[in-house]
């Protein structure tokens, strides 16, 4: 994981790296913080544009009330951003990349969620009661996070009325499309599922490991296939 914090932003690349030698082979073990000039709001950008889905917020507003507070974290393909029986300690918004949610039944993986750009991605439970994660959230691919700490959320909160309030705005609609998903879940149809699935987000047929998907969506692996097969033939109206 490569993290740099708004707050400071040296233009150095440092490496903290230990190694062993032994004959004919050396392997090297290294953890790598990446700090360097960057035009910062490039990055939060889209996350600026995501809050002005809740509230009015000026650039300057934004500046001094919010980004003081955050982190730009990086993560490789299948590189895991929060560990089952740790606390979720970041709220995170993806600027770049894809990572799933999941929690495991023995040897099985069950898909919670699978977000992308634009999407709001934690242990929510986790974060909010200050407990241990029952989930693992990981890295489908290359991801970038915009992440607050929980304390640094608290912060903002605690600076004005208005950004508690869009904190509770934010908290509403996160549970609202929870409560929706778990409603398709429950009434709707594999197929239905999957057609829905398929006309809101056509690229991740492309992007997400065809297992994930199938778990996410509740639906048999062979059933899935068959799904996809018929959208590759251009049979869309046979899942009708």
């Amino acid at each position: 994981m490569s993290v740099f914090s708004l707050r400071n932003q040296p233009s150095d690349l440092a490496f903290i790296t230990q190694y062993s030698i032994f004959p004919f082979l050396i392997q090297i073990n290294y953890f790598v913080t990446l700090k360097f000039k960057v035009k910062p709001m490039d990055v939060v950008k889209p996350f600026l544009d995501y809050v002005r889905k809740f509230i009015e917020i000026s650039e300057d507003e934004f500046r001094q009330l919010i980004y003081p507070y955050i982190t730009v974290r990086k993560y490789a393909k299948k590189q895991v951003i929060t560990e089952a029986g740790a606390v979720e300690n970041y709220f995170n918004f993806i600027v770049k990349g894809l990572a799933r949610k999941y929690y495991r039944k023995g040897k099985e993986e069950i898909n919670t969620q699978i977000s992308f750009q634009g999407h709001i991605l934690h242990s929510q439970e986790s974060f909010h009661s200050r407990t241990p994660s029952e989930y693992f959230v990981e890295a489908i691919e290359a991801t970038t996070l915009v992440s607050i700490g929980y304390d640094n959320l608290e912060k903002i909160y605690a600076r004005s009325a208005k950004m508690e309030h869009l904190g509770r705005l934010i908290i509403t609609y996160t549970m609202v499309i929870k409560d929706r998903w778990q409603t398709q879940l429950v009434m709707h149809t594999p197929r239905e599922r999957f057609i829905h699935f398929v006309h809101r987000n056509p690229e991740l047929l492309q992007r997400v490991p065809q297992k994930y998907l199938a778990s996410y969506l509740n639906i048999k692996p062979e059933t899935f296939s068959r799904f996809k097969h018929l959208v590759r033939a251009g049979s869309k109206n046979e899942l009708v």
